[in-house]
């Protein structure tokens, strides 16, 4: 069967042939009958842009492949299938007390799309990306074997980060993070500006496993880079109400109605995205302390609204993500001021530490400031300002996010990624006839 995909995005869609397996045997047995545009592996399709398309090939859907396969209450260790998601995780696992120990923006990300991306959250200043808490995994390369990977190896390190280009994996064994209920204890405040921002999170992020900062880059002037900063931890049951301590581990999160279909473009304007900004700016707190907030609502916000995607209107968005070392606090702040001087829309930008990164060859995070923001693929002149910020974001000796790119140039990526030739290596010694590609891989010569 053919289909049309996208990413998150909703730009560049391409054509390929769907395989949905309900089995490694089934996988094995598609990977085998590839042709010469080549086989992907693909999730619940929340990469941006164009990691799990692969035009005129094939694509696995491995969202059938959903087996628990072991789970180890004492030790806290799950084992599964790559299509399992991390918001079936969370509803297995948090009644027994155990929680996913990364999570991104978004509960609907498979195990397999978390390890081949190498997902970050809002704690990686704490606790890393998702590679550094995965013992094991299985991967089908391209041969058809399957082969049984772990930490250290080779292998293990270039498919943590790789984007699914040097196999299918199969399943996983994921180590949890252990806690005493289903609900956050989280500290909110407002910051001026971007500085006042970055000093905030300089002197107190140690003191909290999650941190955020949604940002305003719309404001101009003195209110440039204004902000506000949320920091929760696992809150522990003397915090709950009596009430609430009847079942301090339930989970059930809540949802409104999809957006609709058909929402035209330009709705999200400078003028409209500011009205915004100003109005969530103005109703968050000056400072509150140890407010008590579901995980879904602290973590996964626009989960609640299912097909958020569409409120960018046809023409889809981009999301821009990139990382500057810590010391180029500078090029952070000209980055931001520009994003604000060119009037982009973004009511979603983010801000957030990393600390050390990880031994994945084409993993993002690298201790220094990430930045995220979304912008409506319609905004004049967003090709060229986008080019120059990459150019800015390499002279800082930062990088991209590849899960969230869809424009970068070949030239920019090599620079950024000081493994990359070892990756190109890699994939040719166990993959010399390019069975596992993709949009992205053939875009950025990967």
């Amino acid at each position: 069967m053919e289909g049309r995909l996208t990413g998150w995005g909703r730009t560049a869609p391409t054509t390929a042939r769907l395989s949905t397996p309900t089995t490694a045997a089934e996988a094995r047995a598609a990977v085998r009958a590839a042709d010469e545009r080549g086989l992907l592996a693909r999730g619940l399709g929340r990469s941006y842009g164009d990691a799990a398309q692969n035009a005129g090939g094939t694509v696995l859907d491995m969202t059938a492949l959903t087996r628990v396969l072991a789970l180890d209450l004492e030790r806290g260790l799950v084992t599964c299938e790559a299509g399992v998601s991390l918001d079936r995780l969370m509803r297995l696992l948090l009644p027994f007390g155990w929680f996913v120990p990364v999570t991104p923006g978004t509960r609907y990300v498979t195990v397999g799309g978390a390890i081949g991306a190498d997902i970050h959250g809002k704690n990686h200043h704490v606790s890393g990306s998702f590679g550094h808490h995965v013992t094991r995994m299985r991967l089908l390369t391209a041969g058809g074997e399957e082969v049984e990977l772990t930490r250290g190896e080779e292998l293990f390190d270039a498919t943590t980060g790789g984007m699914g280009l040097t196999g299918v994996i199969l399943d996983a064994t994921i180590e949890l993070l252990p806690v005493t209920t289903s609900l956050m204890s989280v500290d909110t405040e407002r910051a001026t500006d971007l500085d006042d921002l970055m000093q905030r999170l300089e002197s107190t992020d140690h003191r909290y496993r999650y941190s955020v900062a949604w940002i305003d880059l719309v404001a101009r002037g003195a209110a440039t880079g204004r902000a506000v900063l949320s920091r929760g931890e696992h809150a522990t049951p003397d915090l709950l109400t009596p009430r609430q301590r009847r079942d301090p581990l339930a989970f059930h999160p809540r949802s409104l109605p999809a957006a609709p279909r058909g929402i035209p473009g330009g709705l999200l304007r400078t003028g409209t995205v500011g009205a915004f900004n100003e109005l969530w700016f103005r109703k968050a707190p000056r400072e509150r302390r140890g407010q008590l907030q579901r995980i879904g609502a602290f973590f996964h916000p626009l989960d609640g609204v299912p097909e958020w995607n569409r409120v960018y209107g046809p023409s889809g968005f981009l999301q821009y993500q990139f990382v500057v070392p810590y010391g180029q606090e500078p090029v952070l702040r000209s980055i931001v001021e520009q994003l604000s001087r060119h009037g982009c829309p973004s009511f979603l930008a983010v801000l957030k530490r990393f600390g050390e990164g990880g031994p994945g060859w084409l993993s993002f995070p690298m201790p220094g400031w990430t930045l995220a923001l979304d912008l409506p693929a319609s905004v004049p002149g967003l090709g060229p300002l986008l080019d120059r910020l990459d150019e800015q974001v390499l002279a800082a000796g930062g990088r991209i996010y590849l899960a969230k790119d869809s424009r970068m140039r070949p030239r920019t990526l090599t620079a950024m990624y000081p493994r990359l030739a070892d990756f190109r290596a890699l994939r040719e010694r166990i993959d010399p006839t390019g069975a596992f590609t993709s949009d992205l891989a053939r875009r950025l010569a990967l």
